[in-house]
């Protein structure tokens, strides 16, 4: 921990894992999302340890959901996004994949919340964009987080960028991040690392850091 103009600045894991000042978010661990991955099984592995980690030393858990609008109610961005996903010309030929109620939309049975953890909902790649997540993470104090989930090249990097403006310290949890593209995600770690500002660690080390508290 360095320490100027009364400040204390986190540099490390063990600096930042904190639960007066980390949560932990699974990001889109949802049944649709998780079967499209080979390792998928893997990733829920990894998202329950360290949820389980995070549950028994008094770190929040937050987890995302995207869900989709019904297509008469998506605007043109979505319907745009929704085409590209969809490999469909016309709008008109657009489905809702993660309906909110479907099987596909609901969390893996594995990753069920809790009483006192949160579910957001979205229908953005970033966690922090139209949702209320960064007011709940600082309403608690929070100013770190360590992220998990699927998938890293198409949501987690989009919200580590994101709150890297908003002031947070994201730690990524690479061997709990599933990657629909390999070369992709590979692609994003990289740029993450030359953007600077966040932290990576695995999933034994992050648990580790978590129990000593």
């Amino acid at each position: 921990m360095q320490y100027a103009y009364g400040l204390s600045i986190p540099q490390t894991l063990a600096d930042a894992c904190d639960p007066t000042m980390m949560a932990l978010i699974i990001y889109d661990m949802q049944v649709g999302i998780v079967r499209q991955l080979p390792d998928g099984d893997k990733i829920v592995e990894a998202c329950r340890q360290l949820r389980d980690a995070a549950r028994e030393n008094g770190f929040r858990v937050f987890y995302t959901r995207h869900m989709s609008l019904p297509p008469a109610a998506s605007g043109v961005s979505q319907l745009r996004t929704a085409m590209e996903w969809q490999r469909v010309d016309n709008p008109n030929e657009v489905h809702s994949s993660f309906p909110q109620g479907s099987p596909q939309y609901e969390l893996v049975p594995e990753l069920t919340p809790g009483p006192n953890e949160v579910v957001i909902d979205k229908i953005t790649m970033s966690a922090f964009a139209a949702t209320p997540l960064d007011f709940a993470l600082r309403d608690l104090g929070i100013d770190t987080y360590a992220i998990a989930g699927i998938a890293l090249e198409v949501g987690i990097e989009p919200t580590v960028r994101h709150s890297l403006d908003l002031g947070y310290l994201p730690i990524l949890v690479t061997d709990a991040c599933g990657a629909g593209h390999p070369a992709a995600a590979e692609r994003s770690l990289a740029t993450l690392a030359f953007a600077g500002g966040s932290l990576t660690t695995d999933a034994a080390a992050l648990a580790e850091q978590m129990n000593r508290h």
